[in-house]
């Protein structure tokens, strides 16, 4: 059996898929760089690499525009494969249905904006007695916050009710960790998908909405440019 034309098939396919969404994937390429540089450092040096991108407090009062676009091109764990998933499922289909600009304005509001709040959150705890000083200096990379607005806006493209339930687990999702030992990056994932749901100007006018019932996909005659 002749498996040569199947597999350029699923190729075309694929192929079809990453052209759909430009941005989602020379992110996702970058990060996998990124993270092959990372299993090549020294525990310690890794760190204080990671650091140095990092948008803690201290970092972000002396370069604030260089940290939060360099934090969100290095992964904290060193483990690409996940994220590859998470943004063919999510960001790939966020840009597919909203167009790069409109979706990298989510990405960007959901890392920008939820950052600031969480550290600035962390600074008042500090201030407050209620967390060390050391904690100026927390590593704070990844790309979850935007990961998070993302998922969250993705709620507007299921029809109701099934959108209802969607937001409502995304959201208990997001609140549980706040209600046990939260931690401010568990802050910052709940706000990042509260500025998700903000996006909703965004998303009006972006074609068709999703029935989870449906099992055909949207035909591209049905989304606007």
């Amino acid at each position: 059996m002749n498996l040569l034309p199947r597999f350029s098939g699923v190729r075309r396919v694929v192929w079809s898929y990453v052209r759909s969404a430009p941005g989602t994937y020379v992110w996702l390429t970058v990060l996998f760089f990124t993270t092959v540089a990372l299993h090549h450092m020294s525990p310690g040096f890794e760190q204080e690499f990671l650091r140095q991108r990092s948008t803690n407090l201290h970092e972000l009062s002396r370069h604030p525009v260089r940290v939060l676009i360099a934090s969100a091109m290095w992964i904290d764990g060193g483990y690409w494969l996940p994220y590859a998933v998470l943004y063919s499922v999510l960001h790939a289909q966020a840009e597919r249905w909203l167009g790069t600009w409109r979706w990298l304005t989510v990405c960007v509001a959901a890392h920008v904006l939820a950052t600031l709040v969480s550290e600035g959150a962390l600074l008042k705890a500090i201030r407050d007695g209620m967390a060390p000083a050391s904690s100026v200096n927390t590593l704070d990379v990844g790309v979850s916050y935007a990961l998070a607005g993302v998922v969250a806006v993705l709620g507007y493209r299921i029809r109701g009710p099934w959108r209802y339930a969607y937001l409502a687990v995304v959201l208990a999702f997001f609140a549980v960790p706040l209600t046990a030992g939260p931690t401010f990056t568990d802050f910052g994932h709940f706000v990042a998908v509260v500025i998700g749901l903000g996006c909703y100007p965004l998303v009006r006018g972006r074609g068709k909405v999703r029935n989870p019932k449906e099992t055909g996909p949207v035909s591209p005659d049905n989304v606007r440019p």
